[in-house]
């Protein structure tokens, strides 16, 4: 009994131990991102273009990557819901539930959810090259695409084959068809729509490997699919790679800007994701 109390406090202690080295490497990365990164972070540097010679220290802002980072995260997510929730019923409604189909389909999913991006940087850019494509907003929003899907799918679906048999029955018993069912499900898979489109959105605005292929780069706001586009996480590696002492600077508060965008998303998610659980039939 002695010995099973002192392996419950080591054990318990370990906890405490990785919390705070988890908290303590989190408030490391804000505070070293934050104190470099805010005086150079100006209402000019977000409201503005980069000017002529910006990269060298000159006037100007990142407002080209703010708006292209938004703009093809804000596409691709909804491309990928609208291919993935219907991925999410077919497996979950239309098959058995120890489909071979529906295993092989999860552990694709799963092989695709760990690829680094770089790898779906490199395939989206043959596929571009084979259609005779150049480096595009459109590319951007591809290859981004395709990054998300597997994690949009693998979370709803976590989520989907929770809910519960007899919710499922009593549609059926109701005189519901299948395509109806659906309509119950995607009731109760909004909180899991909700996380994965966060996860998503995280994995997405901050990916550079890559949109470094595909989206290129561009001091303008592009207005069709066919030009380059600019993101965050570009302009961060553009001017952290550059000599000039004021170039790094503002790299980090295009750093910080980035931080406070998913801190804002993560904020909303959570919002989003509590209002939608209290309508879940558990």
């Amino acid at each position: 009994m002695k010995f099973k109390f002192i392996e419950e406090k080591i054990v318990h202690g370990l906890m405490i131990l990785s919390t705070l080295v988890v908290f303590g490497f989190f408030f490391s990365i804000i505070w070293t991102i934050a104190k470099t990164g805010f005086p150079p972070l100006t209402w000019e540097m977000i409201t503005q273009l980069p000017g002529g010679g910006f990269y060298l220290g000159k006037e100007g802002g990142i407002l080209n990557a703010i708006v292209g980072s938004l703009m093809i995260v804000v596409a691709s997510a909804t491309l990928g819901l609208l291919i993935s929730i219907p991925v999410v019923f077919y497996i979950n409604v239309y098959l058995k539930k120890n489909s071979l189909l529906g295993y092989f389909t999860r552990l694709s999913f799963d092989v695709l959810f760990g690829i680094p991006s770089i790898v779906y940087g490199a395939f989206a850019f043959t596929i571009m090259i084979f259609f005779g494509l150049k480096t595009s907003l459109g590319g951007g929003i591809l290859v981004i695409t395709l990054l998300i899907i597997p994690i949009f799918v693998r979370s709803m679906d976590e989520v989907a084959k929770s809910i519960s048999k007899d919710l499922l029955d009593a549609s059926y018993s109701l005189g519901a068809t299948k395509l109806e069912t659906c309509k119950v499900i995607l009731r109760q898979i909004a909180p899991g729509i909700a996380t994965a489109t966060l996860l998503s959105v995280g994995r997405a605005i901050g990916d550079a490997a890559g949109v470094m292929f595909t989206a290129g780069f561009t001091d303008n706001i592009p207005t069709s699919l066919d030009e380059p586009a600019a993101t965050l996480p570009l302009s961060v590696f553009f001017q952290l790679s550059s000599p000039i002492p004021e170039v790094r600077d503002r790299a980090y508060a295009a750093a910080l800007l980035l931080t406070i965008i998913v801190l804002i998303l993560s904020i909303a998610g959570r919002i989003i994701t509590n209002r939608f659980s209290k309508n879940r039939i558990l």
